[in-house]
């Protein structure tokens, strides 16, 4: 039986609401083995955060227990070893969103823009998101950020181009929204409060709003996931049944109405709860040692 039916007998008509923890594990590990579409990643180890230097053997390490389980991974820089990631990738097998990280930092800007040129005239990339969440973050104004995506466009035209950012801002921003030949949107029923119960069906609500501002673009869920451990976000409680189920249900959903989703994340990663909170360590489907957390 090929893993895309094994992974249809696994999702179909599921309702994991009264699921014990032991069948949704059992749950996860089919979803897992049949392969989901994507996953953010981040090649980092404990003690490591952005101004590490990566090298090609952690990349390599880490990407390795990842690989057996994902079609795409979704990198977020060019620079300080990040770089590295998507040939890395394509030597194992995998599709490439390949991330050009951008702030108010002009001159890392300009690098980060020159490496993911490079990677991509190397054929080492299949989609690339220009800018992550600088709207949202308020690094960059409209006209920078579309700036940055046309000088990628005129670089390397082969390649469909997009912007990541919560799914609002591309109703905020239509002038982005038309400069972006794919959408992608992140969507975090976790963040704005959403009962664990209520949340895929907020999630729904989300894309369908990103796809309309897109009238007719394609919307890619470029981030999604729920944390297993830390403080509450009003009504969203961070807990192991709940992250778990989030899992499920999104991976059931992705599959039924063919929604493309990289899901957050990859692996655990401590230095996020200086601008997360405690809940930001705590988003991983493997743990910060490279073990998986659901399975």
């Amino acid at each position: 039986m090929s893993n895309y039916y094994q992974r249809n007998l696994a999702l179909s008509g599921i309702d994991s609401s009264n699921f014990s923890v032991k069948d949704l594990r059992s749950l996860v590990r089919q979803i897992l083995e049949a392969k989901i579409h994507g996953i953010c990643f981040s090649p980092y180890v404990e003690g490591q955060g952005p101004g590490t230097q990566l090298g090609q053997a952690q990349i390599r390490e880490r990407m390795a227990i990842i690989q057996p389980h994902v079609r795409w991974i979704r990198s977020f820089s060019c620079t300080e070893g990040h770089e590295l990631v998507p040939a890395i990738a394509k030597q194992s097998g995998l599709k490439t969103m390949v991330g050009v990280w951008l702030d108010e930092d002009r001159d890392h800007n300009e690098e980060e823009l020159a490496n993911a040129i490079q990677v991509t005239k190397a054929g080492h990339t299949d989609l690339l998101a220009v800018g992550n969440e600088v709207l949202l973050r308020g690094d960059l104004t409209e006209d920078e950020l579309i700036g940055y995506m046309d000088r990628v466009k005129q670089a390397v035209p082969e390649v469909e181009l997009g912007y990541v950012d919560a799914y609002f801002k591309f109703v905020d921003h239509p002038r982005v929204t038309e400069a972006c030949d794919v959408i992608f949107a992140n969507c975090y029923p976790f963040w704005e409060g959403c009962p664990a119960e209520h949340a895929l069906l907020y999630m729904k609500e989300m894309y369908r709003r990103a796809s309309h501002a897109g009238k007719g673009k394609k919307v890619i869920i470029s981030e999604t996931g729920w944390p297993n451990l830390g403080t509450a976000e009003r009504g969203a409680v961070p807990s192991l049944e709940n992250a778990i189920k989030y899992f499920v249900n999104t991976s059931q959903w992705a599959e039924e109405d063919a929604i493309d989703i990289f899901y957050f994340s990859s692996f655990d990663e401590a230095w996020k709860v200086s601008s997360e909170g405690d809940v930001g360590a705590y988003w991983g489907l493997w743990d910060k040692d490279g073990n998986p957390k659901y399975v």
